[in-house]
């Protein structure tokens, strides 16, 4: 199964270090945010890996190469260089699709370049499991942080996500998804995940799982400060 990293966002909350950095390429304990991603998609058996670019996307290439050093083959989708900017988390993978899928049944990792999460294995079993549903995505929820109070998605008893069922919690901004809920959208296009979510949900196709290792979205100059002690 291939792996797509998302790492094309501005960061602007995390200027000045993004006027000059992207955000997935910053340091946490000595490791690029990304390459935590890198070393345990390769721990997990993961050998094809797909980043997503936009903001500063020249420097992916020059830091990351080919991927090698870490065990995976990496390949760039460059929607700066071919789109003029980002495209949101939905258009992204949708421009990024045939790299990562050679059918509508295809399923694929995503993850976030800027969160940190450096206990998830990406287990090979979810997904295998995953692969041989029908199931259209399936996210790692984890608890609210104080930023992020009213969560994102609950999980019903039978395992899938919902708007309604209680404790809402927080999409760790770790997944897996099949090509065909992206399908449809036209390369180019810039549109958010939600609505893809929310089609999903409503056809109960999106399945959900709680994670409770550590995590946290970089997403400000304290968080990433916070992130520089080993006890965190």
């Amino acid at each position: 199964m291939k792996a797509l990293i998302l790492a094309a966002g501005r960061g602007e909350r995390m200027r000045p270090l993004t006027d000059r950095t992207p955000k997935p390429l910053l340091q946490v304990r000595g490791k690029r945010l990304v390459e935590w991603h890198l070393e345990a998609l390769a721990r997990a058996g993961v050998r094809e890996v797909v980043v997503n670019t936009a903001w500063l996307e020249e420097q992916f290439p020059t830091a990351l190469g080919d991927g090698a050093r870490y065990g995976v083959k990496i390949t760039y989708s460059f929607e700066g260089r071919d789109h003029g900017g980002a495209l949101e988390t939905a258009g992204g993978i949708a421009k990024a699709l045939p790299l990562l899928a050679d059918s509508p049944g295809s399923a694929f990792w995503v993850v976030s370049g800027d969160v940190f999460v450096p206990d998830f294995t990406f287990p090979a079993d979810a997904a295998r499991a995953f692969a041989d549903s029908d199931a259209l995505g399936q996210l790692w929820l984890v608890d609210n942080a104080p930023h992020h109070p009213a969560g994102d998605f609950g999980i019903t008893a039978d395992g899938l996500a919902s708007r309604d069922a209680a404790p809402r919690l927080t999409w760790a901004s770790v997944g897996l998804f099949r090509a065909a809920l992206f399908a449809d959208i036209a390369v180019g296009t810039k549109l958010a995940l939600r609505p893809k979510l929310e089609l999903a949900i409503d056809q109960r196709r999106l399945r959900a799982a709680r994670y409770d290792g550590r995590w946290t979205d970089v997403g400000t100059l304290e968080r990433l400060a916070q992130l520089q002690s080993p006890q965190t």
